[in-house]
């Protein structure tokens, strides 16, 4: 049964977002107010392509993996929804059904505001149409980012851009080393490869080749950022070539 309070870690995950903490006081509080939680297990499926679009939701712990599977059953991974994204809102207002699977990563917890109660809202708040319009314009830069970058750089810069972006959302102080960052969001290295679209050998060589240079350590449980420097001049020094 899905327990209906937030924690405190959990509601200051959807408080701190970039786009959330930028919308009003008010309308804030009326969006927690219609908004009800799911916990979920690892691996959990949320929601699957095709189905109707009818709730709006927030990562507020964990993560949900965003997949579509190709015609010959291979997995693609497009995206892992960090805490504090919202999303499920383009279907909503196109009506159309969802076009990819969302599944939880570890232990995840989801808010959810139906259909219904979007649109009352979005009536009381007129600020909320600019403020999905800012948000939707965000998401179109970074596609046309990510689109820009398979297509121009070598995997070795799109995977230290990945490792840097990862360091961010995923982030955990180092309590042996005050300089290093440990990414808390636990990929096995299929998994990551299926992000950057490559097999997972390539992926292995090049993490060993940034492990050597100290930008990294690979470890049983995850990836150590040991250098974010180190990764910012691996993608600077391909993209100069």
């Amino acid at each position: 049964m899905d327990d209906p309070i937030l924690t405190i870690e959990e509601r200051s995950a959807i408080n701190g977002g970039r786009w959330f903490s930028s919308l009003s006081p008010s309308l804030r509080h009326d969006i927690f107010r219609c908004a009800y939680v799911k916990r979920y297990k690892d691996g959990e499926l949320i929601s699957a392509r095709g189905d109707a679009s009818e709730e709006w939701i927030c990562c507020a712990r964990g993560a949900v993996r965003v997949s579509s599977t190709s015609i010959t059953g291979k997995l693609v991974t497009l995206t892992y929804v960090e805490p504090g994204i919202w999303m499920g809102d383009v279907s909503i207002f196109d009506g159309e059904r969802r076009t990819h699977d969302s599944y939880s990563h570890g232990q995840t917890t989801i808010v959810c505001v139906s259909r219904i109660d979007l649109r009352k809202i979005l009536n009381l708040h007129v600020e909320l149409y600019e403020a999905l319009l800012r948000l939707h314009a965000r998401r179109l830069r970074q596609l046309f980012g990510l689109v820009e970058d398979l297509n121009t750089l070598p995997l070795r810069a799109r995977l230290a851009k990945q490792l840097l972006h990862l360091s961010r959302s995923y982030g955990v102080p180092s309590l042996s080393c005050s300089t290093e960052v440990r990414i808390g969001l636990q990929l096995a290295q299929e998994e990551l490869a299926q992000l950057l679209g490559a097999s997972r050998q390539r992926v292995n060589q090049e993490l060993k080749s940034m492990e050597r240079e100290n930008a990294i350590r690979i470890e049983p449980g995850g990836l150590v950022v040991r250098s974010r420097e180190s990764l910012l001049r691996i993608s600077e020094a391909e993209v100069e070539k």
